[in-house]
């Protein structure tokens, strides 16, 4: 899945810790999800939308319809 969490983390002056921090996750969570390469639970999902001040998931979280979802 790919995020726009880089981005919004960055505009709002957040570091990666900082974002784990307020979102309750390690700093390496917030690495892969960056890197789209872990797929967040959908409260996981909302807290950093609202952290990173969206009104909507599909804000910060971007699905690739060709994605392969067979995990």
């Amino acid at each position: 899945m790919k995020t726009n969490i880089s981005y919004l983390r960055k505009a709002l002056n957040l570091s990666q810790q900082e974002l784990a921090d307020k979102t309750g996750v390690t700093r390496q969570t917030i690495n892969v999800l960056e890197n789209g390469r872990y797929n967040p639970s959908l409260m996981v999902a909302y807290k950093i939308t609202k952290i990173l001040e969206c009104k909507h998931i599909e804000d910060v979280f971007i699905l690739d319809e060709n994605e392969d979802n067979e995990d």
